[in-house]
């Protein structure tokens, strides 16, 4: 691992934010002399999009973005001022402007992971290598870095060739140039920290320590087969512990980077709070006192919100958004003295990541190699398409998309398997096959290999078990809020389009669901139904945990295979209806 130094820098002691000027107090600021200035600039959920992000997943509202009205490729959008961002190498320009010398880099989780082909064709490390250029120096852990494991993220991070596919064309991998942490993730059999649990920085001799947390929820989002062995803890006691652990080591100024975060009001300012409390307020405002600044991730989203400690002190936490989209500023000084932050001086804005800046040189160069050298596999074309198939859910809950894939899913595994019908988790669906005229532009009605990559990245198997109808029924219970499973927000499965049936929104958990139907006929209780879904879902992933006891398990092919080979077959292919569950009150 790699560290570099800091030297002083004079900040500024006023931030605009929002029409709002945070100016330190003079009730209990420091005075400058004793003082020493820090500047974090942070990120969260990058998830390897080293190219600029098109089509939906490029756009942000921003108050000096383009009115979209005028913007062709937002044709459609209604309201406010948007901006295309994101793109790794206009990232690192504006980390570049906001950087001085006391400045540090650290993120939030899922920089990698559901990433596109670019990236993932090379299990992550290109994106990994250009984020060491960036300059960060530690990240939180976030479920995504699990992806393929905790034995991968290890090697990650301390280097080596993968174990089946080998040395990318870089050459032998060596390793990343800062640590997830995880002060959350220990190993069951002895209660050690599977990742380092804090980095600590000095500057000018001052200790500032990093506190990484990731989404207790982990087991129930990744595939359990890559995290045996390991257990994810209450994120407020875990980092707690570690606080206490770093004061007795004098490390008083803390920040903790936690990859968990809240829901916001759409279309609001990326500088402004607009959240709806959730597990991100939950562990913002329940951090030790000794906690200063709370980074958050996960959730997606743009906000810089403030809340109250446990000892009634102003607190900062912020997010934002993904994709490389938005960068975080937060400023604070830190008293020489008690070597704790002074809590007035510190303020935070959230920083579009626009294109009307150059590109950082470097960065562009080594994402124009790694494009170079998986062009090849990207840009094969696999179908096409008659209109964009997008992601944005209907009344229902089902997208257009996932349900596309679950048909494909079905038809890979009908043979072999004998699956019946298909459900694709709407989790998985990661990005829209855009078509020439939609609201979000780009695209031609062809598909390439790397597009309909970037729409399921995860590498999942197509399965198929066998359940009852009564246990289907559960299954379909377990979508909704309430029940067991402790279901954080409903998760509407996308079923094929031969499986039909109607839920409730006023019917309590457990009665929600009936009507359900195969190929027009009812289902009933006992009979034995051919499921097919994805080993993620097999193994209980999304909080379904009824799905654990189907039975006869078969595997067939990767998800994405499936995917493509369906595209092939059926090209073009119409967006599917979204009628396929019907919704009362």
């Amino acid at each position: 691992m790699t560290s570099r130094s800091f030297l002083p820098l004079v900040l500024a002691g006023a931030i605009a934010m929002g029409g709002v000027t945070l100016v330190a107090g003079p009730a209990d600021a420091a005075r400058p002399e004793r003082t020493v200035p820090v500047r974090l600039l942070t990120i969260n959920d990058l998830h390897g999009n080293l190219e600029p992000p098109s089509g939906s997943a490029s756009r942000i509202l921003d108050p000096k973005g383009p009115l979209v009205d005028t913007d062709g490729k937002l044709t459609g959008i209604v309201g406010g001022k948007y901006s295309i961002a994101g793109g790794a190498a206009y990232l690192a320009t504006h980390l570049k402007q906001h950087t001085g010398r006391n400045t540090m880099v650290v993120a939030a989780g899922d920089l990698i992971g559901a990433s596109p082909l670019i990236s993932a064709a090379y299990h992550d490390e290109p994106t990994l290598d250009v984020l060491g250029q960036m300059g960060l120096k530690a990240s939180s852990a976030g479920n995504h870095e699990f992806d393929e494991g905790y034995t991968e993220l290890q090697r990650l991070m301390k280097g080596g060739c993968h174990p089946v596919d080998g040395c990318s064309p870089a050459g032998e991998w060596e390793g990343t140039d800062f640590d997830f942490l995880g002060a959350n993730v220990l190993k069951e059999r002895n209660d050690r920290y599977a990742l380092p649990p804090y980095f600590v920085k000095s500057v000018n001799g001052v200790k500032v320590g990093f506190i990484g947390l990731v989404t207790a929820t982990t087991p129930t989002i990744v595939s359990s087969s890559g995290i045996q062995g390991l257990k994810f803890t209450e994120e407020v006691a875990a980092a707690n512990k570690v606080s206490r652990l770093l004061v007795r080591q004098g490390v008083k100024a803390q920040v903790v980077l936690v990859h968990e975060g809240d829901q916001v009001t759409p279309n609001q300012d990326p500088s402004a709070c607009s959240v709806t409390p959730g597990n991100g307020s939950r562990i913002a405002s329940g951090l030790d006192p000794q906690v200063d600044v709370v980074v958050s991730g996960h959730s997606h989203q743009a906000y810089v919100c403030k809340t109250t400690d446990p000892a009634g002190q102003p607190r900062y936490y912020t997010q934002g958004s993904s994709f490389g989209r938005v960068l975080t500023q937060i400023d604070f000084q830190v008293d020489k003295r008690t070597r704790d932050v002074v809590r007035s001086t510190v303020a935070a804005a959230n920083h579009v990541v626009t294109r009307d800046v150059p590109e950082d040189r470097a960065v562009a160069t080594s994402v124009a190699l790694w494009k170079a050298r998986s062009a090849d596999i990207a840009n094969k074309q696999v179908g096409r398409i008659t209109a964009e198939i997008g992601i944005t859910a209907a009344p229902s809950g089902e997208l257009p998309l996932g349900n596309l894939i679950a048909d494909s899913q079905l038809e890979a595994t009908r043979t072999g398997g004998n699956a019946q019908i298909a459900f694709m988790n709407p989790g998985g669906v990661r990005m829209p096959l855009n078509y020439p005229g939609s609201p979000v532009g780009e695209g031609d009605g062809v598909v390439t290999y790397g597009e309909a990559f970037a729409v399921q990245p995860f590498n999942n198997l197509t399965q198929v078990i066998t359940l009852t109808g009564a246990q289907l029924k559960t299954v379909l219970e377990q979508q909704f809020v309430g029940g067991p499973n402790n279901q954080a927000f409903t998760k509407i499965l996308q079923p094929s389009s031969n499986f039909t049936y109607t839920y409730s929104r006023s019917a309590p958990w457990g009665s929600k669901v009936s009507a359900m139907k195969i190929d027009g006929v009812a289902v009933t209780d006992t009979q034995s139904i051919r499921v097919a879904v994805n080993n993620f879902l097999v193994g209980g992933g999304d909080a379904f945990a009824e799905l654990k006891n189907g039975t006869d398990l078969w595997s067939g092919p990767l998800d994405i295979d499936a995917f493509v080979d369906y595209l092939g077959k059926h090209s073009p292919v119409a967006p599917p209806a979204t009628n396929r569950i019907t919704v009362v009150d």
